[in-house]
């Protein structure tokens, strides 16, 4: 991977604007961004763009268009000139991912950029038919395609609003978000000079790789803090077999703090994978600071919830107040309602609550593929199968929908990227979907970079003094790939 790229041995940088900086111990990511002070509550703007509903049926709605929501701010712009740095919006609500993706709006402020937060359509307030969005068939317009074409069209729209038409675009995401700054990428080069892709899962979600991949490597990050954690938890959910095959729902309701007393194997299933969530989203988090992304998190979540584990007199009991952590982040539960706190869906690793799991449910039944399955040999949570043929079948009754297995890497080259370009792929070792994206350079332009100590999209965030070194050292070379992407697609509009 380092010798993909000659932008680290040189001495003397090209950054955008053509400003040229020696580093003698600094990179000139870090001597430039010193110049600056990064204000840390970005003005952004909230505006909304008149988006065409159907931008490949031209007799199902006409030209009918829709309110997509977006963020933008040209605090940092050196106007008609610096680029355009592009969040390709994910499965929430936009703002969400504005405040906590510091990363951009730094940069910008460096490299002179103007910022726009897409918001994807669906999500957030970008709801295309109001609250009939999620009812059949108007929700069979949210596709990926559909949400390319929304991005495209809207930085074309605003660059010629802007007088902006010579200003390369660079376009970031995470996570599902990243996975879209890859397409626009391959789909739109010709609107896109480069993409920064973090923590995105191209390959899992396409159906590639292995099923039982995704819980070994959320596992693999409490075995990795202590092995006696990953043993703690097995040990917990086989206690909680054990009492669930001699129907003892009253002990398992007061060692978990329930609302209601269980009385099924389906209620059973739905504890085992309330709780099976609640590890996944702390592997997913593990900053090294404390957030309030998705919930209040403290910093280093795993190693808490490990010596919480650890540390308690009752397996079951300690099963839970681990949980609690980001199920009663605030101390207000009094029980846990399992079937408001986690709703199972066609994604096994959670879609959240709310309309934007709806959303993401469908999407989950359609083009994103996740066969993920625990199976306690592998992992340490109880066996969950969530096959092809189940998924079929929960789709089938819940959307009306036959799921199309392979569509994503047929449209989106799969690991077949080799034709691509000005893509780089970020994951960091502690990210359990780290695995299912590309983990090796594929190209001098298309460049991977593992970050050791790096939770989910953590190189996306501020800039934070709790920061390994290997997060600073990926944000860097980020900086200077972009910055030269930007250089070289200036060159060749003028």
């Amino acid at each position: 991977m380092a010798g993909q790229s000659c932008l680290f041995a040189l001495s003397l940088t090209v950054l955008c604007g053509g400003i040229v900086a020696r580093a003698f111990g600094q990179s000139a990511w870090q001597q430039r961004r010193s110049a600056f002070t990064i204000d840390p509550e970005p003005q952004f703007i909230e505006k909304y763009f008149p988006q065409v509903l159907d931008h490949f049926n031209y007799n199902s709605l006409g030209n009918g268009t829709f309110a997509q929501r977006y963020l933008i701010t040209d605090q940092y712009w050196r106007k008609n000139y610096g680029p355009i740095f592009f969040y390709t919006g994910n499965e929430g609500d936009i703002w969400d991912f504005a405040l906590n993706t510091g990363f951009l709006t730094e940069l910008a402020a460096v490299q002179g950029a103007l910022v726009i937060f897409a918001e994807h359509r669906f999500y957030g307030k970008s709801l295309p038919f109001g609250q009939e969005s999620f009812n059949i068939p108007q929700i069979g317009l949210l596709t990926v395609e559909q949400a390319l074409a929304d991005y495209a069209v809207m930085v074309t729209e605003l660059k010629k609003e802007l007088g902006a038409q010579k200003c390369p675009v660079i376009v970031f995401g995470g996570s599902y978000g990243g996975m879209l700054s890859v397409y626009m990428r391959i789909r739109y080069p010709n609107i896109v000079a480069g993409a920064l892709a973090a923590s995105a899962p191209i390959l899992s979600t396409a159906g590639m790789g292995d099923t039982r991949q995704f819980f070994w490597d959320v596992t693999a990050d409490y075995e990795n803090y202590n092995p006696a954690c990953k043993d703690t938890v097995r040990e917990a959910f086989q206690k909680l077999q054990t009492l669930a095959e001699q129907e003892d729902y009253t002990h398992i309701q007061s060692a978990f703090s329930l609302c209601k007393t269980p009385s099924s194997p389906k209620d059973i299933h739905q504890l085992n994978g309330f709780l099976r969530n609640a590890f996944t989203l702390l592997a997913m988090l593990d900053y090294p600071y404390s957030t309030t992304f998705i919930t209040a998190l403290p910093a280093f979540p795993v190693k808490v919830v490990c010596d919480t584990l650890l540390n308690g007199t009752d397996v079951l009991s300690a099963l839970r107040d681990a949980v609690g952590i980001v199920y009663n982040a605030t101390g207000e539960q009094t029980c846990y309602n399992l079937y408001s706190l986690y709703v199972e869906c066609a994604d096994p690793t959670g879609c959240g609550l709310g309309l934007n799991s709806l959303a993401w449910d469908y999407q989950a039944c359609t083009e994103i593929e996740m066969c993920f399955e625990s199976n306690n040999v592998t992992d340490m949570f109880p066996p969950m199968p969530f096959t092809q043929r189940m998924r079929e079948d929960y789709c089938a009754k819940r959307w009306a929908v036959v799921p199309r297995p392979g569509w994503l890497r047929t449209q989106y080259w799969g690991d077949a990227l080799l034709t691509a370009s000005n893509i780089i792929f970020s994951n960091g070792d502690l990210d359990p979907w780290a695995n299912g994206g590309i983990r090796k350079s594929l190209s001098p332009s298309l460049i991977a970079i593992n970050i050791p100590e790096g939770a989910h999209h953590l190189d996306l965030r501020a800039s934070n003094t709790a920061d390994p070194s290997s997060v600073v050292k990926a944000r860097q070379r980020e900086a200077e790939l972009i910055a030269q992407w930007v250089k070289t697609s200036r060159e060749k509009m003028f």
